[in-house]
Protein backbone atom coordinates (compact mmCIF):
# COMPACT_ATOMS: atom_id res chain seq x y z
CA UNK A 1 0.00 0.00 0.00
CA UNK A 2 1.57 3.29 -1.08
CA UNK A 3 2.08 5.83 2.08
CA UNK A 4 0.15 8.81 1.06
CA UNK A 5 1.00 10.41 4.24
CA UNK A 6 4.65 11.25 3.25
CA UNK A 7 5.57 15.09 2.64
CA UNK A 8 4.83 17.31 -0.40
CA UNK A 9 2.13 14.39 -1.21
CA UNK A 10 -1.84 15.49 -0.34
CA UNK A 11 -3.87 13.91 1.75
CA UNK A 12 -7.70 13.32 0.01
CA UNK A 13 -10.96 12.84 1.72
CA UNK A 14 -14.31 12.62 0.67
CA UNK A 15 -17.75 14.18 1.77
CA UNK A 16 -20.93 13.12 0.18
CA UNK A 17 -24.18 15.58 0.75
CA UNK A 18 -27.44 14.50 -0.47
CA UNK A 19 -30.95 13.74 0.37
CA UNK A 20 -30.80 9.54 0.29
CA UNK A 21 -34.96 9.48 0.84
CA UNK A 22 -37.03 8.44 -2.70
CA UNK A 23 -40.79 8.31 -3.20
CA UNK A 24 -42.15 4.93 -3.62
CA UNK A 25 -40.27 3.59 -7.20
CA UNK A 26 -38.14 6.60 -7.41
CA UNK A 27 -35.09 6.19 -9.11
CA UNK A 28 -33.00 9.03 -9.09
CA UNK A 29 -30.17 10.24 -6.83
CA UNK A 30 -28.08 13.23 -6.47
CA UNK A 31 -25.38 13.55 -4.27
CA UNK A 32 -22.75 16.49 -4.00
CA UNK A 33 -19.13 14.90 -3.48
CA UNK A 34 -16.93 17.33 -2.32
CA UNK A 35 -13.16 16.16 -2.99
CA UNK A 36 -10.34 18.00 -0.59
CA UNK A 37 -6.78 17.00 -1.03
CA UNK A 38 -4.81 18.54 2.09
CA UNK A 39 -1.31 18.34 2.93
CA UNK A 40 0.08 18.98 -0.25
CA UNK A 41 0.47 22.73 -1.63
CA UNK A 42 -1.13 25.60 0.14
CA UNK A 43 -5.33 26.39 -0.07
CA UNK A 44 -5.71 27.23 -4.19
CA UNK A 45 -2.84 24.80 -5.26
CA UNK A 46 -0.55 28.25 -4.20
CA UNK A 47 3.78 27.58 -3.55
CA UNK A 48 4.48 28.31 -0.20
CA UNK A 49 8.44 27.83 -0.91
CA UNK A 50 10.41 30.64 1.49
CA UNK A 51 11.94 32.18 -2.07
CA UNK A 52 11.07 31.92 -5.92
CA UNK A 53 13.93 29.99 -6.97
CA UNK A 54 14.28 27.81 -3.73
CA UNK A 55 14.46 23.67 -5.15
CA UNK A 56 11.60 22.38 -6.07
CA UNK A 57 10.06 20.74 -2.58
CA UNK A 58 7.71 18.33 -4.63
CA UNK A 59 7.44 15.85 -7.10
CA UNK A 60 8.95 16.02 -10.74
CA UNK A 61 7.45 18.67 -12.95
CA UNK A 62 8.19 19.70 -16.54
CA UNK A 63 6.05 22.61 -18.09
CA UNK A 64 5.80 23.47 -21.69
CA UNK A 65 5.00 27.56 -22.30
CA UNK A 66 3.29 27.93 -26.20
CA UNK A 67 3.50 31.52 -27.08
CA UNK A 68 1.21 33.09 -30.45
CA UNK A 69 3.79 34.62 -32.41
CA UNK A 70 1.21 35.16 -35.70
CA UNK A 71 1.31 37.95 -37.51
CA UNK A 72 -1.14 39.55 -35.77
CA UNK A 73 0.45 39.84 -32.23
CA UNK A 74 2.54 42.94 -33.91
CA UNK A 75 -1.11 44.53 -33.91
CA UNK A 76 -0.45 46.78 -31.70
CA UNK A 77 3.30 46.01 -31.28
CA UNK A 78 2.71 46.34 -27.62
CA UNK A 79 1.04 42.68 -27.34
CA UNK A 80 4.19 40.88 -28.59
CA UNK A 81 6.57 42.74 -26.24
CA UNK A 82 3.91 42.03 -23.46
CA UNK A 83 3.87 38.49 -24.28
CA UNK A 84 7.77 38.23 -24.10
CA UNK A 85 7.22 40.01 -21.19
CA UNK A 86 4.85 37.74 -19.30
CA UNK A 87 6.61 34.26 -20.89
CA UNK A 88 9.96 36.27 -19.01
CA UNK A 89 8.09 36.64 -15.57
CA UNK A 90 6.40 33.08 -16.15
CA UNK A 91 10.07 31.50 -16.35
CA UNK A 92 11.32 33.90 -13.22
CA UNK A 93 8.31 31.87 -11.13
CA UNK A 94 9.87 28.11 -12.13
CA UNK A 95 11.42 26.70 -9.26
CA UNK A 96 14.92 24.91 -9.55
CA UNK A 97 14.75 22.00 -10.68
CA UNK A 98 11.69 21.78 -13.06
CA UNK A 99 12.19 21.04 -16.66
CA UNK A 100 10.87 23.63 -19.07
CA UNK A 101 10.75 24.52 -22.60
CA UNK A 102 9.39 27.52 -24.77
CA UNK A 103 7.42 27.21 -28.38
CA UNK A 104 6.78 30.16 -30.37
CA UNK A 105 3.19 29.23 -32.44
CA UNK A 106 2.54 30.29 -36.05
CA UNK A 107 1.08 27.76 -38.67
CA UNK A 108 4.30 25.92 -37.36
CA UNK A 109 5.87 25.23 -33.61
CA UNK A 110 9.04 26.72 -33.40
CA UNK A 111 11.43 25.52 -30.32
CA UNK A 112 12.55 28.78 -28.89
CA UNK A 113 14.41 27.23 -26.07
CA UNK A 114 15.86 25.34 -25.24
CA UNK A 115 15.73 23.60 -28.54
CA UNK A 116 17.16 20.54 -30.64
CA UNK A 117 13.13 18.55 -28.89
CA UNK A 118 14.83 18.46 -25.05
CA UNK A 119 13.42 20.21 -22.21
CA UNK A 120 16.13 22.89 -20.02
CA UNK A 121 16.66 22.15 -16.08
CA UNK A 122 15.15 25.16 -14.78
CA UNK A 123 17.89 27.00 -12.66
CA UNK A 124 19.82 30.04 -12.03
CA UNK A 125 22.10 29.68 -16.13
CA UNK A 126 18.56 28.17 -17.70
CA UNK A 127 16.50 31.06 -16.94
CA UNK A 128 18.68 33.81 -18.23
CA UNK A 129 19.10 31.84 -21.42
CA UNK A 130 15.57 31.33 -21.67
CA UNK A 131 14.90 35.31 -20.81
CA UNK A 132 17.46 35.74 -23.33
CA UNK A 133 16.27 33.79 -26.14
CA UNK A 134 12.67 35.42 -25.65
CA UNK A 135 14.07 38.31 -27.10
CA UNK A 136 14.16 37.05 -30.40
CA UNK A 137 10.34 36.17 -30.41
CA UNK A 138 8.51 38.29 -33.64
CA UNK A 139 5.24 38.13 -34.85
CA UNK A 140 4.77 36.74 -38.58
CA UNK A 141 2.74 33.92 -39.61
CA UNK A 142 -0.10 31.76 -39.18
CA UNK A 143 -2.05 29.89 -35.96
CA UNK A 144 -2.36 26.21 -35.85
CA UNK A 145 -2.65 25.28 -32.16
CA UNK A 146 -3.00 21.99 -32.84
CA UNK A 147 0.68 21.56 -34.32
CA UNK A 148 1.95 23.48 -30.69
CA UNK A 149 0.20 20.78 -28.58
CA UNK A 150 1.70 18.15 -30.19
CA UNK A 151 4.92 19.92 -30.25
CA UNK A 152 4.58 20.27 -26.27
CA UNK A 153 3.36 16.62 -26.00
CA UNK A 154 6.48 15.32 -27.82
CA UNK A 155 8.82 17.41 -25.65
CA UNK A 156 6.61 16.69 -22.58
CA UNK A 157 6.87 12.95 -23.01
CA UNK A 158 10.43 13.21 -23.11
CA UNK A 159 10.85 13.51 -19.32
CA UNK A 160 10.37 10.69 -16.96
CA UNK A 161 8.55 13.21 -14.24
CA UNK A 162 5.25 13.16 -12.63
CA UNK A 163 3.68 16.33 -12.92
CA UNK A 164 2.94 17.51 -16.78
CA UNK A 165 1.90 20.76 -17.83
CA UNK A 166 1.48 23.41 -20.57
CA UNK A 167 0.31 26.99 -20.99
CA UNK A 168 -0.92 28.55 -24.08
CA UNK A 169 -1.52 32.15 -24.81
CA UNK A 170 -3.20 32.61 -28.58
CA UNK A 171 -4.24 36.50 -29.64
CA UNK A 172 -5.85 34.90 -32.52
CA UNK A 173 -9.08 32.31 -34.44
CA UNK A 174 -7.12 28.90 -35.21
CA UNK A 175 -7.21 29.52 -38.87
CA UNK A 176 -4.39 27.89 -40.38
CA UNK A 177 -5.44 24.03 -39.45
CA UNK A 178 -8.60 22.68 -39.88
CA UNK A 179 -11.16 22.48 -36.50
CA UNK A 180 -10.83 18.63 -37.20
CA UNK A 181 -7.16 18.64 -36.89
CA UNK A 182 -7.47 20.43 -33.23
CA UNK A 183 -9.66 18.36 -31.86
CA UNK A 184 -7.55 15.18 -33.29
CA UNK A 185 -4.54 17.12 -31.18
CA UNK A 186 -6.68 17.29 -28.35
CA UNK A 187 -7.69 13.94 -27.99
CA UNK A 188 -4.37 13.01 -28.55
CA UNK A 189 -3.00 15.18 -25.39
CA UNK A 190 -5.58 14.48 -23.79
CA UNK A 191 -4.59 12.54 -20.27
CA UNK A 192 -0.72 12.73 -21.18
CA UNK A 193 -0.68 16.67 -19.86
CA UNK A 194 -2.78 19.47 -18.08
CA UNK A 195 -3.01 22.72 -20.03
CA UNK A 196 -3.62 26.25 -19.11
CA UNK A 197 -5.16 28.62 -22.11
CA UNK A 198 -5.35 32.24 -22.40
CA UNK A 199 -7.13 34.45 -24.99
CA UNK A 200 -5.03 38.30 -25.21
CA UNK A 201 -7.12 40.67 -26.77
CA UNK A 202 -10.50 40.16 -27.97
CA UNK A 203 -9.55 38.64 -31.80
CA UNK A 204 -9.61 35.01 -30.54
CA UNK A 205 -12.24 32.51 -30.83
CA UNK A 206 -13.89 31.83 -26.78
CA UNK A 207 -14.66 28.22 -27.69
CA UNK A 208 -11.31 27.76 -29.34
CA UNK A 209 -9.18 28.34 -25.99
CA UNK A 210 -12.38 27.19 -23.41
CA UNK A 211 -11.64 24.11 -25.68
CA UNK A 212 -8.38 23.86 -25.05
CA UNK A 213 -8.63 23.86 -21.02
CA UNK A 214 -11.68 21.83 -21.28
CA UNK A 215 -10.14 19.03 -22.74
CA UNK A 216 -6.53 18.94 -21.14
CA UNK A 217 -8.07 19.47 -17.98
CA UNK A 218 -6.73 23.22 -16.76
CA UNK A 219 -8.10 27.07 -16.40
CA UNK A 220 -9.05 29.00 -19.60
CA UNK A 221 -9.46 33.18 -18.96
CA UNK A 222 -9.02 36.08 -21.32
CA UNK A 223 -6.37 38.82 -20.85
CA UNK A 224 -8.43 41.78 -22.63
CA UNK A 225 -5.57 44.35 -21.71
CA UNK A 226 -1.80 42.50 -23.14
CA UNK A 227 -0.55 44.51 -20.13
CA UNK A 228 -2.29 42.60 -17.68
CA UNK A 229 -0.50 39.70 -18.95
CA UNK A 230 2.75 39.35 -17.19
CA UNK A 231 0.87 39.04 -13.54
CA UNK A 232 -1.56 36.38 -15.37
CA UNK A 233 1.49 34.41 -16.42
CA UNK A 234 2.97 34.22 -13.00
CA UNK A 235 -0.39 33.19 -11.25
CA UNK A 236 -0.55 30.30 -13.88
CA UNK A 237 2.69 29.33 -13.03
CA UNK A 238 2.74 29.48 -9.48
CA UNK A 239 -0.42 27.50 -9.62
CA UNK A 240 1.32 25.34 -11.41
CA UNK A 241 3.92 24.56 -9.18
CA UNK A 242 1.56 23.74 -6.50
CA UNK A 243 0.63 20.94 -8.00
CA UNK A 244 1.78 17.94 -6.10
CA UNK A 245 0.19 14.83 -7.73
CA UNK A 246 -1.13 14.30 -11.50
CA UNK A 247 -3.53 11.76 -12.85
CA UNK A 248 -5.85 11.80 -10.03
CA UNK A 249 -9.18 9.78 -10.95
CA UNK A 250 -12.46 9.73 -9.35
CA UNK A 251 -13.28 6.27 -9.15
CA UNK A 252 -17.46 5.01 -8.98
CA UNK A 253 -19.03 1.87 -8.34
CA UNK A 254 -22.09 1.10 -8.93
CA UNK A 255 -24.11 -2.11 -7.79
CA UNK A 256 -26.29 -4.37 -10.38
CA UNK A 257 -29.01 -2.47 -12.11
CA UNK A 258 -27.41 1.13 -11.18
CA UNK A 259 -26.59 3.19 -14.13
CA UNK A 260 -24.31 6.49 -14.32
CA UNK A 261 -26.34 8.82 -15.40
CA UNK A 262 -23.88 11.85 -15.30
CA UNK A 263 -20.54 12.95 -13.11
CA UNK A 264 -19.91 16.68 -13.66
CA UNK A 265 -16.83 18.83 -11.80
CA UNK A 266 -19.10 21.68 -10.42
CA UNK A 267 -16.61 23.89 -8.39
CA UNK A 268 -14.34 26.11 -8.88
CA UNK A 269 -16.09 25.33 -12.67
CA UNK A 270 -18.68 22.99 -14.56
CA UNK A 271 -16.67 20.19 -16.21
CA UNK A 272 -18.93 17.32 -17.84
CA UNK A 273 -16.39 14.44 -17.30
CA UNK A 274 -19.36 12.35 -17.83
CA UNK A 275 -18.16 11.03 -21.31
CA UNK A 276 -14.37 10.70 -20.07
CA UNK A 277 -15.24 7.32 -18.17
CA UNK A 278 -12.46 4.61 -18.40
CA UNK A 279 -13.54 1.56 -17.77
CA UNK A 280 -11.76 -0.11 -14.34
CA UNK A 281 -13.08 -3.02 -13.55
CA UNK A 282 -16.87 -4.73 -13.04
CA UNK A 283 -19.80 -2.03 -12.81
CA UNK A 284 -16.55 0.46 -12.19
CA UNK A 285 -15.26 3.62 -13.90
CA UNK A 286 -12.70 6.08 -13.86
CA UNK A 287 -13.37 9.79 -14.19
CA UNK A 288 -10.11 11.77 -14.93
CA UNK A 289 -9.54 15.00 -12.27
CA UNK A 290 -5.99 16.32 -13.49
CA UNK A 291 -3.57 17.58 -10.89
CA UNK A 292 -3.87 18.54 -7.47
CA UNK A 293 -2.28 20.49 -5.21
CA UNK A 294 -4.19 21.67 -1.64
CA UNK A 295 -7.64 22.18 -2.91
CA UNK A 296 -11.18 21.44 -2.71
CA UNK A 297 -12.85 20.59 -5.81
CA UNK A 298 -17.03 19.52 -5.68
CA UNK A 299 -18.53 17.00 -7.92
CA UNK A 300 -22.75 16.30 -9.01
CA UNK A 301 -23.10 12.54 -8.99
CA UNK A 302 -26.31 11.04 -10.82
CA UNK A 303 -27.12 7.48 -10.76
CA UNK A 304 -30.48 5.96 -11.60
CA UNK A 305 -31.45 3.10 -9.08
CA UNK A 306 -33.72 0.07 -9.61
CA UNK A 307 -37.62 1.23 -8.38
CA UNK A 308 -38.12 -0.23 -4.77
CA UNK A 309 -40.83 -0.32 -1.83
CA UNK A 310 -40.97 1.84 1.35
CA UNK A 311 -38.67 0.62 3.61
CA UNK A 312 -35.82 -0.32 1.56
CA UNK A 313 -32.54 0.76 1.26
CA UNK A 314 -29.40 0.02 -0.82
CA UNK A 315 -26.23 1.44 -1.95
CA UNK A 316 -26.37 3.30 -4.88
CA UNK A 317 -22.89 4.49 -5.15
CA UNK A 318 -19.06 4.01 -3.77
CA UNK A 319 -17.33 7.24 -4.20
CA UNK A 320 -13.37 6.90 -4.33
CA UNK A 321 -10.21 8.50 -5.30
CA UNK A 322 -7.63 6.67 -7.31
CA UNK A 323 -4.19 8.62 -7.09
CA UNK A 324 -0.26 7.67 -8.51
CA UNK A 325 2.11 6.45 -5.71
CA UNK A 326 3.74 8.94 -4.56
CA UNK A 327 7.32 9.20 -6.09
CA UNK A 328 6.25 7.38 -9.01
CA UNK A 329 6.69 9.34 -12.30
CA UNK A 330 3.47 8.57 -14.33
CA UNK A 331 4.25 8.19 -18.17
CA UNK A 332 2.34 9.62 -20.53
CA UNK A 333 -1.94 8.94 -21.02
CA UNK A 334 -1.55 6.91 -17.53
CA UNK A 335 -4.85 7.17 -16.00
CA UNK A 336 -6.01 6.15 -12.53
CA UNK A 337 -6.42 2.62 -13.27
CA UNK A 338 -3.25 1.92 -14.54
CA UNK A 339 -0.09 0.67 -13.23
CA UNK A 340 2.00 3.20 -10.58
CA UNK A 341 -1.79 3.98 -9.23
CA UNK A 342 -3.08 3.03 -5.66
CA UNK A 343 -7.00 3.82 -4.17
CA UNK A 344 -6.53 6.13 -1.49
CA UNK A 345 -8.15 4.15 1.18
CA UNK A 346 -8.99 6.77 3.51
CA UNK A 347 -10.70 8.90 0.40
CA UNK A 348 -14.03 6.89 0.03
CA UNK A 349 -17.35 8.40 0.34
CA UNK A 350 -20.78 6.30 0.01
CA UNK A 351 -24.11 7.52 -1.55
CA UNK A 352 -27.49 5.78 -0.57
CA UNK A 353 -31.23 4.98 -1.38
CA UNK A 354 -33.94 5.06 0.68
CA UNK A 355 -37.45 4.72 -0.05
CA UNK A 356 -40.05 6.10 2.20
CA UNK A 357 -43.81 7.24 2.53
CA UNK A 358 -42.46 10.79 4.36
CA UNK A 359 -43.58 13.34 1.20
CA UNK A 360 -41.73 16.14 3.47
CA UNK A 361 -38.04 13.67 3.09
CA UNK A 362 -38.64 12.46 -0.17
CA UNK A 363 -38.94 15.84 -2.19
CA UNK A 364 -36.37 17.44 0.30
CA UNK A 365 -33.21 18.52 -1.93
CA UNK A 366 -29.92 18.91 -0.21
CA UNK A 367 -29.29 22.67 -0.68
CA UNK A 368 -25.83 21.31 -2.29
CA UNK A 369 -27.58 19.88 -4.95
CA UNK A 370 -29.59 22.83 -5.48
CA UNK A 371 -27.42 25.27 -5.63
CA UNK A 372 -24.71 23.34 -8.25
CA UNK A 373 -28.06 22.70 -10.09
CA UNK A 374 -28.05 26.36 -10.47
CA UNK A 375 -24.99 26.84 -11.00
CA UNK A 376 -24.85 24.92 -14.23
CA UNK A 377 -28.06 26.62 -15.32
CA UNK A 378 -26.87 29.57 -14.64
CA UNK A 379 -23.59 28.62 -17.34
CA UNK A 380 -25.96 26.92 -19.80
CA UNK A 381 -28.50 29.98 -19.45
CA UNK A 382 -25.40 32.30 -19.98
CA UNK A 383 -24.13 30.66 -23.05
CA UNK A 384 -27.22 30.35 -24.56
CA UNK A 385 -27.99 33.89 -24.05
CA UNK A 386 -24.88 34.92 -25.24
CA UNK A 387 -25.77 32.73 -28.67
CA UNK A 388 -29.09 34.25 -29.07
CA UNK A 389 -27.71 37.87 -28.79
CA UNK A 390 -25.14 36.57 -31.68
CA UNK A 391 -27.92 35.30 -33.79
CA UNK A 392 -30.13 38.69 -33.27
CA UNK A 393 -32.77 36.88 -31.21
CA UNK A 394 -33.40 40.34 -28.81
CA UNK A 395 -36.47 38.32 -26.73
CA UNK A 396 -34.49 35.09 -26.56
CA UNK A 397 -31.56 36.50 -25.31
CA UNK A 398 -33.32 38.83 -23.26
CA UNK A 399 -35.38 35.95 -21.43
CA UNK A 400 -32.06 33.74 -21.24
CA UNK A 401 -29.70 36.39 -19.52
CA UNK A 402 -32.38 37.39 -17.43
CA UNK A 403 -32.96 33.95 -15.83
CA UNK A 404 -28.72 34.35 -15.75
CA UNK A 405 -28.91 37.27 -13.85
CA UNK A 406 -31.80 35.78 -11.26
CA UNK A 407 -29.42 32.87 -10.72
CA UNK A 408 -26.05 34.62 -10.18
CA UNK A 409 -28.02 36.91 -7.59
CA UNK A 410 -30.30 33.87 -5.83
CA UNK A 411 -26.82 31.96 -5.39
CA UNK A 412 -24.35 35.07 -4.50
CA UNK A 413 -22.59 34.61 -7.74
CA UNK A 414 -21.11 38.36 -7.16
CA UNK A 415 -18.67 38.18 -9.88
CA UNK A 416 -20.96 36.69 -12.50
CA UNK A 417 -23.62 39.27 -11.40
CA UNK A 418 -21.31 42.11 -12.49
CA UNK A 419 -19.72 40.75 -15.95
CA UNK A 420 -23.74 40.12 -16.75
CA UNK A 421 -24.28 44.13 -15.51
CA UNK A 422 -21.92 44.59 -18.55
CA UNK A 423 -24.11 42.87 -21.13
CA UNK A 424 -27.43 43.97 -19.60
CA UNK A 425 -29.27 46.48 -17.45
CA UNK A 426 -30.99 44.83 -14.69
CA UNK A 427 -34.28 46.31 -14.07
CA UNK A 428 -35.31 43.42 -11.33
CA UNK A 429 -32.38 41.16 -10.42
CA UNK A 430 -34.59 38.51 -7.86
CA UNK A 431 -37.35 38.23 -11.01
CA UNK A 432 -34.55 38.33 -14.04
CA UNK A 433 -36.02 41.18 -15.70
CA UNK A 434 -33.83 42.89 -17.83
CA UNK A 435 -32.62 44.49 -21.02
CA UNK A 436 -29.80 44.15 -23.39
CA UNK A 437 -27.71 46.51 -23.96
CA UNK A 438 -27.89 48.45 -27.04
CA UNK A 439 -23.70 48.99 -27.20
CA UNK A 440 -21.83 45.79 -25.12
CA UNK A 441 -17.95 46.04 -25.54
CA UNK A 442 -15.79 42.87 -27.41
CA UNK A 443 -14.12 42.43 -24.43
CA UNK A 444 -17.34 42.42 -21.79
CA UNK A 445 -18.85 39.87 -23.99
CA UNK A 446 -15.78 37.36 -24.02
CA UNK A 447 -15.31 38.18 -20.62
CA UNK A 448 -18.35 36.92 -19.66
CA UNK A 449 -18.53 34.06 -22.08
CA UNK A 450 -15.34 32.78 -20.89
CA UNK A 451 -16.03 33.02 -16.99
CA UNK A 452 -19.56 31.82 -17.71
CA UNK A 453 -18.61 28.22 -16.20
CA UNK A 454 -16.71 29.68 -12.86
CA UNK A 455 -18.70 28.99 -9.90
CA UNK A 456 -19.67 29.74 -6.10
CA UNK A 457 -19.40 27.33 -2.89
CA UNK A 458 -22.13 26.49 -1.40
CA UNK A 459 -22.67 29.65 1.46
CA UNK A 460 -21.93 27.87 5.28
Amino acid sequence: MADLSKPNVPRFSVDVHQNAYLPEGGRAVDAIVTVTATGGGAPGGAVTAPHPYAPWPGPSAAVVLMVDCSGSMDHPPAKMRNARDATAAAVDTLRDGVRFAVIGGTHVATEVYPGGGRLAVAGATTRAQAKLALRRLSAGGGTAIGTWLHRADRLLASADVAIRHGILLTDGRNEHESPEALRAALEMCAGRFTCDARGVGTDWEVKEVTGVASALLGTADIVADPAGLAADFTRMMENAMGKEVADVSLRLWTPVGTTVTFVKQVAPTVEDLTGRRTEAGPRTGDYPTGSWGGESRDYHVRVEVPPAHIGQEMLAARVSLVVPRPGDASPPGASGSGAGTVRDPGAQGLIRAVWTDDLAASTSIAPQVAHYTGQAELAQAIRQGLELRKAGDIDGATARLGRAVQLAGASGNADTAKLLAKVVDVVDAATGTVRLKAKVAEADEMTLETRSTKTVRVKK
